[in-house]
């Protein structure tokens, strides 16, 4: 991998990670957008009801803020060998996030029929941690 790429990849990752870090941040505060309610963000997210509430999304976003930083790190040649193991779990994280949401999609894992979850993982959910993945797994192998 060349180092523009290595860079461009890195700086993408490292967004969605943080954005994602964020966005569990505000889901702590107690607000659901983009949904109405925390059962129907629940639904959308994850395709069950589950708390939202900051004993879990906190050190979800703490785990998330974590891997932009090791990733962005990695990109730049920085941190040795512990972002490049970092870079590796969050490529290993977003693999199994993409492989249970062809799971979802094959109808292997049950999500309830009426719920946004089952559009949102093939639209999105799916197609997001699969390509990112990928990306994850090439700039984890590059020095």
């Amino acid at each position: 991998m060349d180092d523009t790429t290595r860079l461009r990849t890195g700086r993408a990752l490292a967004a969605l990670l943080a954005a994602d870090g964020l966005i569990h941040l505000y889901w702590a505060t107690g607000a659901t957008w983009p949904a109405p309610d925390e059962r129907a963000l629940s639904l959308a997210v994850l395709g069950s009801e589950v708390s939202f509430g900051p004993p879990v999304v906190v050190p979800l976003a703490a785990l998330t803020l974590t891997g932009a930083a090791a990733v962005l790190a990695h990109a730049h040649g920085r941190g040795g060998r512990a972002t490049r193991v970092f870079t590796a779990a969050v490529a290993a994280g977003l693999g199994a996030r993409g492989a249970a949401g062809l799971g979802w999609a094959a109808g292997l894992l049950d999500t309830p029929p009426d719920s946004p979850f089952r559009v949102l993982n093939l639209a999105l959910y799916t197609p997001a941690c699969l390509a990112f993945g990928w990306a994850a797994i090439r700039l984890a192998r590059a020095r």
